[in-house]
C-alpha cells in the first residue's frame, strides 16, 4: 500500500523565481532538514487511564511553511555585511539611535569639563593660610621705619574657643554649615533672588567651605571657571576634613582688614586679645567684618562696624547661639577703639632694602623684624635739607627733583632720599639711572694712575678733534697749553679728559670701573670719558667709597646683618695717594668750592644741556652723593654740579660731621630760619639762574662750575704726602 504523502495532492509546491535566484547565489545556504518518519498515532487502548486528559502532539509543520522559513534565512544570510575597516561613525548608526548617541555626547562633554577643572585645580597647595608674614624694618636704634606683609598668628582650634565665637561666624556666613556637603543650593538660590531684586551683587551664596577653598587655593577672579573650581574644591575639602577642621582653617585664614589674616591676628590687632578671651560683642564685630574688612574696620569706621555687629547679634539670637538679653548687653559693652599707630608701608630706603630682606623671611607666624643700616637722625636731616633747597631755589633754577645717598666706607647706607616727596612720587631717583657727567672722570684718571701717571703728568688743554668728535670745555675756555693732570681734574676739563681716555684706552677705563663695582653698560666710544653712560647715584657713590676705603668693590647694602664679599682687592698706596690729591684739589681749588669743608674730597658732574647736576664726595668715613634735575629730563637754568648739588652736599656733610646736637624741647617747633641746618646759613646764598651755554646738538658737553676769576686755570700744586681719609 502506497504512502499518502506521495500522492500528487501532497507534492511540494515549486519555488518562486526570487527564491531560486537567492538559492543560486554562492552564499551559505542551509539545506532543508530531512523529513523524519511520523510517529504512529497511538491507539486508544494504549492510553492509560491517567493519560486520558493529555493533548495529542502538535502536527508537524507543513512543507510550505518550512520552505518559507528557509527562504527567510537565506535572504538574511545573503545580506552583505559592512565592509571591513569602516569606522563605526561612518556606518550611520546615529540615524538609527540619535537619542542614545546624543545623551552619550552630553555625558562625555560633562566628564571632559569636570576632568579639565580637576586637572587645573591647585590641590597640591598646602591647606595653610595664604598670607605673607609681616616684615618690619627697624633702624640702627631699633625704631621701626616701615612694615610690609600681613599679621599672621598661629592657627585657630575651634574646640578651644567659646561657643559664641565660631557661632558668630556660622550665624552670619553659613547657617547650614554643619548640614550641607560643601555647597548650599538653598543659599545659592537665596543669593540669586536677592541679587535679582537688588539689580546687582548684594549677597553671596558661598559657604564657609567655599570661602576656605577660595582663600587657600584660588584667586579673587569672578568667573564661571573659578566658581566651578571653588565648588569642586569645597567637595574635596568636605571629603577630606571634618567640619571642625574646615572651620578652624577658615578662621585661621580669613582676612580682617589692615593686613590681619586669621582670627588670632585680628583679635590681637583690633582688641589686643586672644580669640579665647573675646567677648560676645567683639566676636560679633569681627564676624561682621568678613563681608567688607577694609570698610568695616572698627579703628577706621566704628559706627559702620557697630551697625554690622548688631546685625550679627540678631542672627546669633535667631540661630540660638545667644539669648536676646546677651545680645543687648553685648551691644552696650562695645565702645570705640583707639586708632593704632600705623607704620608706613614704604619709603625710598625701605623700597630699596625690602628685596634684600626677603631672604630673612620665614614662612611662619608672627612678624619678622629686620634691622637695617638706616640712621634716623641723618635720614631726617637729609630729607629736610633737600626739601629746603628745592623749595628755596628750585623754581628759579627749574630744578624740581633731587636725591641724596649717604653711606659708610664699607657700603652701609645710612640715609637715602629718592625724591622730593615719597607720597607724591615713589620713584627712587637715588636708584634710578642718569648720566653722571664729569663725576665719571674718576675712573678715567684712576686708570691713568694705574698705568704709572701721576697728578703732575702733563696733558694738553686745547681744542681737539678725533675723527669728527670735538668735545668742548665749559664756556669754551681752554688753557691752550699743557697742564698737570691735577689741574685738568680740578677744572673739570673735558678736552683733557677725552685726550687722557684716548691715551689710556677704553678697555683700561672699563676695567677700572668694573673693579670699583660699576655694572651698568659703558659707551663704546670716547664719550665715556664725559659720563654719557647712565648709572645710578647709589652705584656711583659706592665707587667713590672705594677710594675712601682703599679697597674695592664697596657693595652698598641696607641690612645690618650683612657679610662682606670675599673678592675684595686693595688699591695700591700710590693710586690712593694720587686720587685723593685729585679729589681734594677739585673741592678746595676747583669746581667744587661750594662743597669745601675741612677733610672733604669729591668731584662735580654736569651733563649736556644742564639736565643733570651732581656732586659726589666723602669726608671721614661718610660718602655722600647728591643729584639734582627733572623727571622729564628737561634742562635746568644753568645748574651745575658745583652749584646747588655742592651746597646740599656741604650742608648735609657739615651736619653729619658735627655729631649729635642737644635736642630741642618737643613743644618748641624749630623753623628753617632758626635752624642753620635748614636755613640759608649752611646752604649759602640763593642760587642765581645762569643762562645755559648752547652746545652743538648731540655732543656730550659737560659744563663744569667756573674756576674762580683770579685763577681760571689752577696751577699744579706741589706734590703732597698721602693723607688718610678725613684728614
Amino acid at each position: 500500500m502506497s504512502d499518502p504523502a506521495d500522492g500528487p495532492e501532497n507534492a511540494e509546491p515549486e519555488a518562486s523565481p526570487e527564491t531560486e535566484a537567492a538559492l543560486s547565489k554562492p552564499k551559505r545556504v542551509r539545506k532543508p532538514r530531512p523529513k523524519t518518519a511520523a510517529a504512529p498515532e497511538p491507539k486508544p487502548s494504549d492510553l492509560a487511564d491517567g493519560d486520558a486528559g493529555l493533548e495529542a502532539p502538535s502536527p508537524e509543520p507543513s512543507a510550505e511553511a518550512e520552505i518559507e522559513a528557509v527562504e527567510a534565512e537565506v535572504v538574511a544570510d545573503a545580506t552583505p555585511p559592512a565592509p571591513p575597516g569602516v569606522p563605526f561613525w561612518k556606518q550611520k548608526l546615529w540615524k538609527q539611535r540619535p537619542w542614545q548617541i546624543g545623551a552619550a555626547a552630553v555625558v562625555l562633554a560633562i566628564v571632559a569639563v569636570i576632568g579639565w577643572l580637576l586637572w587645573s585645580l591647585p590641590l597640591g597647595r598646602a591647606l595653610e593660610p595664604v598670607a605673607n608674614p609681616a616684615l618690619v624694618l627697624v633702624a640702627t636704634d631699633g625704631s621701626p621705619i616701615a612694615r610690609r606683609g600681613s599679621y599672621k598668628e598661629a592657627p585657630i582650634e575651634v574646640a578651644k574657643l567659646p561657643a559664641y565665637v565660631p557661632g558668630a561666624f556660622i550665624s552670619i556666613e553659613d547657617r547650614r554649615f554643619y548640614t550641607h556637603w560643601g555647597v548650599d543650593p538653598k543659599a545659592i538660590a537665596r543669593a540669586m533672588n536677592a541679587n535679582r531684586k537688588a539689580g546687582g551683587v548684594s549677597e553671596g551664596g558661598s559657604t564657609i567651605t567655599q570661602q576656605l577653598a577660595k582663600n587657600a587655593f584660588l584667586n579673587s577672579d569672578r568667573n564661571l571657571r573659578r566658581k566651578a573650581q571653588e565648588a569642586l574644591i569645597a567637595l574635596y575639602l568636605e571629603a577630606r576634613l571634618s567640619k571642625d577642621e574646615i572651620l578652624s582653617r577658615y578662621l585661621s585664614s580669613v582676612y580682617f582688614g589692615e593686613g590681619a589674616f586669621g582670627l588670632r591676628a585680628a583679635a590681637r590687632h583690633y582688641f589686643d586679645k586672644t580669640p579665647e578671651t573675646l567677648s560676645i560683642g567683639e566676636a560679633a564685630m569681627l564676624a561682621g567684618m568678613v563681608k567688607a574688612p577694609s570698610r568695616l574696620a572698627p579703628t577706621e569706621n566704628f559706627e559702620g562696624a557697630r551697625e554690622r555687629m548688631l546685625t550679627v547679634l540678631d542672627t546669633m539670637v535667631e540661630t540660638g547661639v545667644i539669648t536676646q538679653a546677651q545680645a543687648r548687653q553685648a551691644a552696650r559693652d562695645m565702645h570705640p577703639q583707639p586708632a593704632r599707630e600705623k607704620l608706613p608701608t614704604g619709603s625710598y630706603f625701605a623700597d630699596w632694602v625690602f628685596p634684600q630682606a626677603r631672604a630673612a623671611l620665614e614662612r611662619g607666624f608672627g612678624e619678622t623684624i629686620v634691622k637695617t643700616t638706616l640712621d634716623t637722625r641723618l635720614q631726617a636731616q637729609a630729607e629736610k635739607i633737600l626739601s629746603r633747597a628745592l623749595e628755596r631755589d628750585g623754581q628759579a633754577l627749574h630744578a624740581t627733583q633731587g636725591a641724596i645717598v649717604a653711606m659708610r666706607t664699607d657700603g652701609r647706607v645710612v640715609a637715602m632720599v629718592g625724591g622730593r616727596d615719597y607720597k607724591t612720587s615713589q620713584f627712587n631717583r637715588a636708584d634710578g639711572e642718569r648720566q653722571p657727567g664729569s663725576a665719571f672722570k674718576l675712573f678715567v684718571y684712576l686708570a691713568a694712575m694705574r698705568q704709572g701717571m701721576t697728578p703732575t703728568t702733563p696733558i694738553l688743554d686745547a681744542p681737539i678733534d678725533i675723527s669728527g668728535y670735538s668735545p668742548k670745555n665749559h664756556e669754551g675756555k681752554y688753557a691752550g697749553r699743557e697742564v698737570p693732570l691735577i689741574t685738568a681734574f680740578a677744572a673739570s676739563s673735558n678736552v683733557a679728559a677725552v685726550r687722557l681716555a684716548k691715551q689710556v684706552g677704553r678697555d683700561a677705563i672699563v676695567k677700572t670701573a668694573r673693579d670699583l663695582g660699576v655694572t651698568e653698560p659703558i659707551p663704546q666710544d670716547l664719550t665715556l670719558a664725559l659720563g654719557t653712560g647712565p648709572m645710578s647715584l647709589v652705584q656711583l657713590t659706592a665707587a667713590y667709597a672705594a677710594i675712601a676705603a682703599g679697597e674695592a668693590p664697596v657693595v652698598p647694602h641696607g641690612l645690618a646683618d650683612w657679610r662682606k664679599p670675599a673678592r675684595v682687592h686693595k688699591l695700591s698706596k700710590a693710586e690712593l695717594a694720587s686720587m685723593r690729591d685729585l679729589l681734594r684739589s677739585a673741592v678746595h681749588r676747583g669746581t667744587g668750592l661750594e662743597a669745601a669743608i675741612p677733610g672733604a674730597f669729591g668731584k662735580t658732574g654736569t651733563t649736556q644741556g644742564y639736565r643733570d647736576a651732581l656732586f659726589v664726595g666723602y669726608v671721614g668715613d661718610l660718602v655722600i652723593g647728591v643729584w639734582v634735575g627733572n623727571d622729564d629730563n628737561s634742562a635746568m637754568n644753568g645748574v651745575v654740579g658745583g652749584g646747588l648739588p655742592a651746597k646740599i652736599w656741604k650742608a648735609f656733610a657739615t651736619y653729619a660731621t658735627i655729631g649729635d646736637r642737644p635736642a630741642a624741647p618737643e613743644d618748641d617747633a624749630t623753623t628753617a630760619a632758626e635752624d642753620p641746618f635748614l636755613g640759608d646759613d649752611l646752604l649759602g646764598p640763593a642760587e642765581v639762574p645762569v643762562e645755559p651755554v648752547p652746545a652743538p646738538e648731540g655732543e656730550p658737553v659737560d659744563p663744569a662750575a667756573p674756576v674762580p676769576p683770579a685763577a681760571p686755570v689752577v696751577a699744579a700744586p706741589a706734590a703732597e704726602a698721602p693723607r688718610a681719609p678725613g684728614q
